[in-house]
Formats: structure tokens, C-alpha cells, sequence
């Protein structure tokens, strides 16, 4: 049984786990990359409800994950695969979910959920196999914890620094320091491969800890809860900035550079999670389709519009990027330091990879600033 704390309910049968868990309800448009989308930290503390209507098709293996274990709290599909259909499976996903302890429920209701959260918002739920009664989940629910507030990034993050390098034969021509709020393992091997030797550290870390291992740039990973929460990342970030260094931060990270900036961070009703966010790049009209896996977004600073400068403690400043779809802030850049960030996924393990260009940018940066 899936319960929403409106007290929408959806039965089903168990798929994963069996148990009882709490989360906040999203869902996911992706029709690819259904590992990569467990293993995502920024999933954390959340039930992501998938609108594709197989699941499961391919198994799972040792080599898709973005991090060291599934970090969604419930997971639920339309039709789960019978079969593990690919050369590439180790295990299916049921037997996944059950050895992760992830508790699911397969139904067939999916549409009128995504629906249902598009119009009314995410919220909180609760999936039991365990619980008969609506009314008594439903109360489990409501003692469950909001999003709003969490501090999410501190739980996910790496406990200790380790370095990512470049593959053999690539010389190492920058050193980047990529604060951990919930980075995805493709983060890192994408800059590898540019060339980038990548020491990430943990959320927590300072702008004397980052400054401390002399670094050419600074990047600020995705990661999950809000960004309001989390000013021990937006101190460093300040720190960073005031220090000039490059900076690049995506997702989360580009909320903390908005609030460094000043700028404020709401929660959007439903969020953007999917493989195909259309996003323009108003400095040149350039759409791009990407990877989203966002519940909370920059404002727009008061007075201003997407391509307009306005002030900020570290100089003029600019929104770069809007979502056609809604208009939410997509993207920030400093006009006279060397800072930028995005709200998706240029990194994106399954795709599209029309921003993948942005690792080079952040290169670029550092080139321009040596």
C-alpha cells in the first residue's frame, strides 16, 4: 500500500523489500537509466515513483552506480521486469532492491500518481507491506520529516577525501577540488578525462580546507535536501569566491552559489526530474535538452530578468539559463570573476549529453585564470 499524506491511496504488490518506509513522493520521466537514478544521492530521503512503464529490463550490475549504494528511500513502478534482459546484468532489481533493503511496491496506477503530484505537489508518503489500514500509514506519514529544512548533504557525502585521476596516458593539466553534497561518480570521471585530477573532499569542508590543497578550481556537486539548510556550503563557497578561484557548481552547488550571491532558494511544487529538461541558454538562444534532478531552485533576484546584471558582494552577476518549460532559473555566472554554474546534469551517465560541453568550459575557465 502506497499512502500520500493527503491521504491518496494506491495498492499494489511488494516489489523489493518488505517493511515500511517514509519519504518524500516525486517522480521521475526517464525512460533510461534506472540504476543511476537509485544510486543518485540527491534521491535521498525521497520515493521516486517512475513513469516509464517497464522497469527493470536490463538488471543492474557493478559498473552503472553513481555512488556506493541505492540512496532512495521507496521506489515505485508501473510493471517490473520478469527477466534481466542484457549481457551487462549481474543481478536483477528485485533481488537488488531486497539485498539494499529498499522497499517497493509495483502498481498500476502510476499515471494517476504522477498526475495527482503534478497538480497537488510533491509530498510526503509512506509504501508498507506491512500496515492494512490507510488511516494508520497515513499518521506514520505526517510524523514523517518535510523536506523543507532538511540537511541532507552532510549524510550522503563522502567521510573521507580520495582522489579521482585521469586515465593513463592523460597527462594531468588541472587540479580541481569537487566539494562532495552528494556527487555522482560520472561528476568526477568527467573531468578525468579532460585532463583534471580531482581530490573530493567532504560536504562539510571549509575555504581553508579547500584553499589548503591549492587548487586550480572549484567544483560544487549535486546533492539532496535544501539549500537554505546548508551554510557551512555556502560559507565555503563565499570563502571560495572571495578568494578567486574557479569555480563550477551544478544542481545544489549552483544553489549555493545563488545564495552566496544572496539570492534566495524556493521549493517548486513538483520539481524537474527526467532525462528531458528543455533549457535555453538566453546569451545566445541555444536550447539544450538535459538531465534534471532538482526539488528546489534559485529565485530571480528582485527587479531583474534572465540576462540582466544586478549586483552581488563579488560584482555583477547574471542568470544564464531558464527552463522553457517553466521558467526556473537554470543557470548563474559571475561577469567579472570566474564563476558559473547550472541547475542540470551535464554529466548525465544515460544521457543526453548536450551539456556535457560544460566540463570544458570549466577548464577553459581555469586555463584563462592561470
Amino acid at each position: 500500500m502506497l499512502v500520500l499524506e493527503d491521504g491518496t491511496t494506491f495498492h499494489g504488490t511488494s516489489f523489493g523489500a518488505d517493511g515500511e518506509t517514509f519519504g518524500e513522493m516525486v517522480f521521475n520521466t526517464g525512460m533510461t537509466g534506472y540504476q543511476e537514478t537509485l544510486t543518485d544521492p540527491s534521491y535521498a530521503r525521497q520515493i521516486v515513483a517512475m513513469t516509464a512503464p517497464h522497469i527493470g529490463n536490463t538488471g543492474v550490475n557493478d559498473t552503472d552506480p553513481e555512488s556506493r549504494q541505492i540512496w532512495v528511500s521507496g521506489y515505485v513502478v508501473r510493471e517490473p521486469a520478469r527477466l534481466a534482459s542484457s549481457w551487462r546484468a549481474q543481478r536483477t532489481l528485485q533481488a537488488e532492491l531486497a539485498a539494499q533493503g529498499v522497499t517497493g511496491i509495483a502498481m498500476a496506477g502510476t499515471r494517476a500518481l504522477t498526475r495527482h503530484l503534478r497538480d497537488a505537489g510533491a509530498m510526503r508518503a509512506g509504501i508498507s507491506a506491512d500496515t492494512t489500514d490507510p488511516e494508520v500509514l497515513r499518521a506514520r506519514v505526517l510524523a514523517s520529516p518535510r523536506m523543507i529544512g532538511a540537511d541532507l548533504a552532510r549524510e550522503v557525502s563522502t567521510p573521507e577525501p580520495y582522489v579521482v585521476r585521469p586515465p593513463a596516458g592523460t597527462p594531468v593539466r588541472y587540479r580541481v577540488v569537487a566539494v562532495d553534497l552528494g556527487i555522482k561518480a560520472a561528476t568526477p570521471r568527467s573531468m578525468a578525462a579532460l585532463g583534471c585530477e580531482v581530490q573530493v573532499l567532504p560536504a562539510t569542508s571549509t575555504a581553508a580546507e579547500i584553499a589548503a590543497a591549492n587548487p586550480d578550481g572549484v567544483f560544487f556537486s549535486n546533492g539532496p535536501g535544501d539549500p537554505a539548510a546548508i551554510g557551512y556550503a555556502v560559507d565555503a563557497m563565499r570563502g571560495v569566491l572571495a578568494a578567486g578561484l574557479p569555480v563550477f557548481g551544478i544542481c545544489l552547488g549552483s544553489q549555493v552559489l545563488g545564495r552566496a550571491l544572496g539570492l534566495d532558494t524556493y521549493k517548486l511544487r513538483f520539481g524537474h526530474r527526467g532525462v528531458n529538461q528543455p533549457v535555453q541558454d538566453v546569451r545566445t538562444g541555444r536550447v539544450q535538452i538535459t538531465s534534471h534532478n532538482h526539488g528546489f531552485a534559485v529565485a530571480l533576484p528582485d527587479g531583474t530578468a534572465p540576462g540582466v546584471a544586478f549586483d552581488t558582494a563579488f560584482g555583477p552577476a547574471e542568470i544564464t539559463h531558464v527552463n522553457l518549460n517553466d521558467g526556473v532559473v537554470e543557470g548563474l555566472r559571475l561577469l567579472a570573476a570566474p564563476a558559473f554554474s547550472v541547475q542540470y546534469h551535464p554529466e548525465a551517465a544515460p544521457g543526453p549529453h548536450d551539456a556535457g560541453g560544460l566540463f570544458r568550459e570549466f577548464c577553459d575557465l581555469m586555463e584563462g585564470a592561470r
